[in-house]
């Protein structure tokens, strides 16, 4: 989280940037210090205490205030560690999960709960409109789309997912306003991807991207899902960014399933697992 801030310190405004560096300086303190006290250190005025943090993508001081206390609780620091020929089951095992741990645990402190909330809004507009819902994704990111595209299907949405690239053309053309696309890539700068997002937003699709920050693809899409994580193609190792995508859109999906409500899902998803149970033995 503050590798984050540190980052992006240089494209805030002068006063923000105050309130930046008092961070930098003593996070422990900041994450317990009131508004009036960091006000008062960073020489700025309350309010802009507030939007530094929404400038880093946080609802407020309080949702900043909480993912920063997490972030500097952690105890399973950011580390890729890749496995190698040498290294035993037991290593290999501890590897590869602490590298997931890691990255999810790096998420949960630095996801912007405001962008989930507008991507959510607008999936949960597409279904009181009764129009399409699209997840779109190459390789790896494919599989998620497909695995996107079984969660909302699920929950009443008229769905599908296509990572074949001349697909992912023919489909976004033919999408409407009112209707919803979501990219998924790890990289951000799949050509097919940047092409079909660019014609769904000249067609009046809302369009939402899970990818890396700074990335070709963050900057098309209309909402932007950061999904952050070092990926070594050198030598194997675990594709924690696959997992990492997968459980973005676990959050997505049980979002938009509590805005839509229980008593629209439930019956629904009850008369599902009803009629399934003639397929299983007994």
């Amino acid at each position: 989280m503050l590798e984050r801030v540190e980052s992006q310190l240089n494209s805030l405004p002068p006063a923000e940037q105050r309130v930046g560096q008092l961070l930098l300086r003593d996070p422990r303190a900041f994450a317990k210090l009131p508004v009036v006290e960091l006000a008062e250190r960073s020489q700025v005025s309350k309010p802009t205490v507030v939007r530094f943090c929404r400038s880093l993508g946080y609802d407020g001081l309080s949702d900043f205030k909480l993912k920063l206390a997490g972030s500097l609780s952690e105890g399973v620091p950011f580390i890729h560690r890749n496995v190698g020929a040498q290294d035993s089951t037991s290593e290999v095992l501890v590897k590869v999960i602490d590298n997931t741990v890691a990255a999810f645990l790096k998420y949960r402190n630095d996801a912007s709960t405001s962008a989930i909330e507008q991507a959510a809004q607008a999936i949960v507009l597409t279904h009181k409109k009764n129009k399409r819902l699209e997840f779109f994704g190459a390789g790896n990111s494919g599989i998620v789309a497909q695995d996107a595209q079984h969660k909302f299907f699920r929950l009443g949405f008229h769905t599908i997912a296509h990572s074949d690239g001349h697909l992912q053309i023919m489909s976004a053309s033919l999408l409407k306003p009112g209707d919803c696309l979501v990219l998924v890539s790890n990289s951000g700068r799949t050509r097919d991807l940047l092409d079909a997002c660019d014609i769904a937003r000249k067609n009046g699709a809302t369009t939402v991207v899970i990818t890396a920050s700074g990335s070709p693809l963050s900057k098309a899409g209309q909402i932007h899902l950061a999904a952050d994580h070092p990926e070594s193609y050198e030598r194997f190792s675990p594709m924690v960014s696959r997992l990492l995508h997968l459980m973005i859109i676990d959050v997505l999906a049980t979002t938009v399933a509590l805005r839509l409500g229980s008593a629209q899902l439930q019956p629904m998803l009850r008369s599902m697992k009803h009629n399934l149970l003639d397929k299983r033995y007994t």
